[in-house]
């Protein structure tokens, strides 16, 4: 007669994640879209200069303590616990974790919203140095208005964390897309202001936005706790296990946060429209990071995090689940960064070129996008191997590797983005491009150690060379075709050049790489025909 734990066990080993990294994918795309469109009519009335300099700044500083307290640390500390206890069947146990965690977020993010309220000025002293005089001021003004809606997007990440064990991942992916059209709407309904007011409308927009994303969210969380309970007690085993979980993760996504940072400061002596720039090529590199990277690590995270049986087995397990995910983003994020290289220019045009926003504009943030493609594969595959870590209740591995990246990055970063226009005698601002490659650089450091250590604990895994041969290949080819649709066309109306261009690119890559007799490519195309 089986054990529990081993009914558990084959139950978990049949779980199939396609279809939840779909949802997933499903949900970031679409936020990513009103993203898009947000960014889009950002950069129509603000362009890139000192007012959109210090938006996009004054967004990064309490984006900090979302990032802190958000998303990845929940996925990281309270996930794999709240699912473990719910795959054990113990709800009850899992709603006093739920409750707990809740409670004690609430209380440290709203100290934390306070102190930087009123802390304003001094942290626009160290994060953007760079500015001085109106800039400044403005960028005070906008980063006071931005840290409560931080604090809303932190209890937003809560409500994730829980739907995401449930498996209820549409709506907590889907809910960004109220931020963003809250942001979307201010702009159109007061676009006729000067650029510095409209952009301080557009900051309490963002607030209201924060708000709707968690009200929509919170009652579907509440009939699944249903007898949640609020509470800042820690005597539950499990909720110290996710405190102690959460320290290394906390510390892992601060280190990161500072990484992110010193670029904040390196581009404010740049010059003006560097930070900008940056900003605005991040929106289209995160875009892949997101919808392929974090919707097979969203998915997969629950689902390791349940396996239950002996050592050999989970591992083995896990083994599993790992390559096949390396394989799903891998078949998607490498014709995305050969998109990013060689045609850059086509998609910043067709997304942000409008008003403000010229074609000069979209060539430099298409250097900024090259040098983000440098790193991009190596930061999508190493989300899923830290969500392995994560399954396996280990977050200080990936926090001492982390430490590691970020060094590097401050120290590549520093020579790039100040050395390098000049070695190539460019302009200043075109260091922004630096920035990325050393990100880039030392993404794979992280990758490669990730890999390493935990190729240690549960044997081989990883992508095959002739794999990623055959993607690489199958990109370029592609690119080429798109390419030489580019040089036919000229210098026309970005979106029709996008369409025309990357319509043939996207069938090109998985015409070849059905050729190849990968089985992505056939999985992909078999999902389009049952659909039609």
């Amino acid at each position: 007669m089986a054990t529990p734990a081993a009914t558990t066990e084959r139950s978990v080993r049949a779980e199939r994640t396609g279809r939840f990294a779909l949802l997933v994918a499903t949900g970031i795309l679409l936020s990513r879209i009103t993203g898009l469109v947000r960014q889009r009519f950002l950069s129509h009335y603000l362009g890139l200069g000192d007012v959109a300099d210090a938006f996009n700044a004054a967004f990064r500083i309490p984006n900090f303590l979302q990032n802190l307290f958000g998303e990845g640390v929940l996925s990281a500390s309270f996930i794999p616990v709240y699912a473990r206890l719910l795959a054990e069947g113990d709800d009850a146990e899992a709603s006093r974790v739920a409750g707990a965690v809740a409670a004690l977020l609430a209380l440290t993010t709203s100290l934390l919203v306070l102190g930087g309220v009123l802390a304003a000025p001094w942290l626009i002293d160290v994060i953007a140095t760079g500015f001085s005089g109106p800039k400044r001021e403005l960028t005070i003004q906008l980063v006071r208005i931005f840290f409560p809606a931080a604090g809303l997007l932190v209890l937003s990440a809560w409500c994730l964390g829980v739907l995401n064990s449930h498996r209820r991942f549409l709506l907590s992916y889907t809910a960004p897309v109220m931020w963003n059209l809250a942001i979307i709407v201010t702009l159109i309904a007061y676009g006729s202001r000067p650029q510095a007011s409209l952009a301080i409308v557009a900051a309490w927009g963002a607030v209201v936005g924060s708000a709707l994303q968690f009200g929509v969210q919170l009652p579907t969380v509440m009939r699944l706790l249903r007898r949640l309970r609020p509470s800042l007690s820690v005597a539950s085993g499990n909720v110290r296990t996710v405190i102690r979980n959460f320290g290394p993760v906390f510390v892992g996504r601060g280190v990161v946060q500072i990484s992110a940072y010193v670029d904040t400061v390196l581009a404010s002596f740049l010059g003006t429209g560097a930070l900008a720039g940056l900003s605005t090529a991040q929106m289209l590199y995160v875009l892949p990071v997101s919808l392929f990277g974090m919707s097979v690590s969203a998915a997969e995270l629950p689902a390791m995090s349940s396996a239950i049986g002996e050592a050999q087995e989970v591992a083995a397990y896990l083994r599993e689940r790992l390559d096949s995910g390396l394989r799903r983003i891998a078949f998607l994020v490498v014709p995305s960064a050969v998109a990013f290289l060689a045609l850059g220019d086509i998609l910043a045009g067709a997304l942000f070129q409008t008003g403000h926003f010229t074609r000069s504009d979209t060539v430099y943030v298409w250097a900024i996008l090259g040098g983000s493609a440098v790193g991009l594969l190596a930061s999508t595959l190493g989300r899923l191997y830290s969500s392995t870590y994560y399954a396996l209740r280990d977050t200080r591995t990936p926090l001492r590797i982390a430490i590691l990246r970020v060094v590097l990055t401050t120290g590549l970063g520093i020579i790039f983005s100040f050395y390098g226009p000049r070695l190539f005698g460019l302009e200043l601002r075109w260091g922004a491009a630096g920035l990325t490659v050393s990100a880039g650089l030392a993404a794979w450091v992280e990758f490669a150690l990730l890999r390493r250590v935990l190729n240690g604990r549960i044997g081989r895994t990883g992508l095959t060379p002739r794999f990623l041969l055959q993607l690489w290949i199958a990109a370029l080819l592609a690119a080429a075709v798109a390419w030489a649709i580019k040089l036919a066309m000229g210098v026309g109306h970005p979106i029709l050049l996008a369409i025309a261009a990357l319509a043939p690119y996207g069938v090109a890559y998985f015409a070849l790489t059905t050729a190849f007799g990968l089985p992505e490519a056939r999985t992909i195309l078999r999902s389009l025909t049952r659909r039609r």
